[in-house]
């Protein structure tokens, strides 16, 4: 099975590499860095650790740049999928049972969740907006899931030719729970760890970003 992993990257020039490295000790040789506009060395960082990239001209955000990944994946015959986050966050041996949860299951994504797991820490803040986006998401999609924005996925050749990511920022984690919904694909989710670090506390959704993501998941469910 031709597994393609996909990182989206904005300014990740501290811990791409190492994440890019992390991935290839597990086996995994096909990397795709989607370097969203970054204005430090994300993109060279990326190609010294032995990954491919593909760059936007401007910053278009985490949504934009993942599907950008669906695209390339596609284009490259891709039987599975793998999303995964480049602040360093995810441990990607995770990958593994990951993977062999879609073949063994039926599932046609699977999404890693940071909240089944007992070891994790998360910070009381992400567990709010979690609950808040995860029941935001279930009147979008019909589909309650413990970490509805989960940035360690795995899709299969199915809901990789099927899925289209129309939104830009955070919310696209949502709206590809609405798009499976749409065409009937199964969702599993697995526990999986998650490291949090100063740095990659830093990263993803802070107090605005998050109020502007769960803002934006009500407009959808307003207009759908």
């Amino acid at each position: 099975m031709k597994t393609v992993i996909i990182i989206p990257s904005y300014n990740e020039e501290h811990e791409i590499g190492k994440v890019i490295s992390a991935c290839r000790a597990e086996g995994f040789n096909t990397i795709i860095v989607v370097d969203d506009g970054s204005t430090d060395a994300t993109a060279d960082n990326a190609r010294k650790a032995g990954a491919l990239v593909v760059s936007h001209s401007i910053n278009r955000g985490t949504g934009a740049a993942t599907q950008t990944g669906f695209v390339a994946a596609r284009m490259m015959g891709a039987d599975a999928m793998v999303t995964i986050d480049a602040d360093g966050q995810h441990e990607p041996k995770d990958i593994i049972k990951m993977l062999e949860h879609l073949r063994n299951h039926n599932a046609d994504i699977v999404i890693g969740s940071r909240f089944m797991h007992s070891g994790n820490r998360i910070p009381y803040m992400r567990r709010i907006f979690n609950m808040a986006a995860n029941f935001v998401t279930f009147l979008l999609s019909g589909r309650y899931l413990s970490d509805s924005q989960s940035g360690l996925k795995v899709f299969s050749k199915k809901a990789l030719a099927k899925i289209n990511i129309t939104s830009s920022g955070f919310e696209f984690s949502s709206e590809i729970i609405r798009e499976a919904g749409y065409f009937q694909l199964r969702i599993h989710e697995i526990p999986v760890r998650v490291i949090y670090s100063p740095y990659s506390l830093s990263k993803g959704q802070n107090l605005a970003t998050g109020l502007s993501t769960i803002f934006k998941l009500v407009i959808r469910t307003l207009v759908r």
